[in-house]
């Protein structure tokens, strides 16, 4: 037991021990070669008892202090802890001293002389050693503050994986239990039928129900909530919202829907254009008959733009509250594919319309190959 003790402690502080060994070695031998003048053993022994003392009682005592938060008295301890090292260094020299000589491991004819050249030497190798040991401890209290800190950085970086990993589980099982409540199959022949059973007649309600049907069909099929989608097929379903309100408002409605560029091969986050869309018929003015609802997609040199332009519905029972929920949405959605590398404003003109707009620089891979 207490082999292994003494095995665990050398192990522990095996570094200090080659660092001392090589420094005594170093005064002791080069040094004394170099000089050609060597000390009695019992000198050594009492200088390094001193020097290793003072060395880890001072390390010790300013490690608990620096340790201590708010402590305002901070400065006045370690002015006295230096002093106290200093005093202790001196006392032990002097006691070993007498004590060696009394026992015959020091051989000196001369009594010992406690004068200032005596002080000032034991003063100055004890601030010397002082020295060393408040570089040591503060050099193992930087290692230990960015230990602390990478342990946090590493703390923060699993909690927000495992954060992100519930939400996409959370998402997941929520498109699972919706998807899973209907039969596609049995609910997009039910739909085909009565699509063909009213396109005779009712014309409107059939275009109806197909528009429902491609709108219902892809999203069902919609991709996982962390995935890009085709830009096109997302106006695709945009065109299918306006068919919609425009058979369901009897064509009462004053929207444009404005695309320019190629948006074949290009792909963005999912339904950030539907909420913006769905935005302006919960919350717009779209029969308004000098300003129209305007949606503007426009892709040029690897630029997208995406704005909307809408009047505010001034009927004070609808509240635009709900409003800020999806367009906090879609700036997190943007934040989370693009990171800072996108703008997104929102605000109310003069003309009291409400304006967005995206700007987001998106590479068509399809483009690149046909150059």
């Amino acid at each position: 037991m207490i082999f292994f003790t003494l095995k665990k402690f050398f192990q522990n502080y095996k570094l200090h021990f080659l660092i001392w060994g090589i420094y005594i070695i170093y005064e002791v031998f080069i040094l004394g070669l170099f000089s050609k003048s060597f000390k009695q053993p019992g000198v050594y022994i009492i200088i390094y008892v001193a020097n290793i003392s003072v060395f880890y009682g001072y390390s010790f005592f300013l490690n608990k202090i620096l340790n201590k938060k708010n402590d305002i008295l901070k400065v006045v301890k370690i002015s006295l802890l230096i002093l106290l090292a200093s005093l202790l260094y001196t006392s032990v020299t002097i006691l070993l001293s007498a004590l060696f000589r009394a026992v015959g491991l020091i051989i000196v004819p001369a009594p010992l002389a406690i004068d200032m050249a005596f002080i000032l030497s034991c003063t100055y190798r004890s601030l010397y050693f002082i020295g060393f040991a408040t570089g040591y401890v503060y050099l193992i209290k930087s290692f230990r503050d960015q230990k602390k800190v990478e342990a946090l950085e590493r703390q923060n970086l699993v909690t927000q994986i495992e954060k992100q990993a519930l939400e996409n589980d959370l998402v997941q099982s929520q498109n699972n239990y919706l998807r899973s409540q209907i039969n596609p199959h049995f609910l997009f022949n039910t739909l085909n039928f009565i699509y063909n059973d009213a396109r005779k007649k009712a014309p409107m309600a059939a275009d109806a129900i197909m528009n429902l049907a491609e709108m219902m069909r892809y999203a069902l099929k919609r991709p996982e909530a962390s995935e890009m989608v085709p830009l096109s097929e997302e106006i695709e379903q945009i065109e299918h919202l306006i068919n919609l309100h425009k058979l369901r408002t009897a064509n009462n409605i004053n929207l444009e829907l404005e695309i320019t560029g190629d948006m074949f091969g290009l792909r963005f986050p999912p339904l950030i254009l539907l909420t913006l869309v769905e935005n302006i018929f919960k919350h717009g003015n779209i029969s308004h008959s000098t300003q129209p609802a305007i949606i503007k997609i426009t892709y040029e040199k690897d630029k997208l733009n995406i704005s909307t332009i809408n009047m505010i519905n001034d009927n004070k029972g609808k509240q635009t509250e709900s409003h800020h929920v999806g367009i906090d949405n879609i700036g997190k959605r943007l934040s989370s594919f693009y990171g800072n590398d996108y703008i997104f404003r929102y605000y109310k003109d003069p003309l009291n319309r409400y304006i967005t707009e995206i700007d987001v620089t998106v590479v068509n891979p399809l483009a690149r190959l046909n150059r």
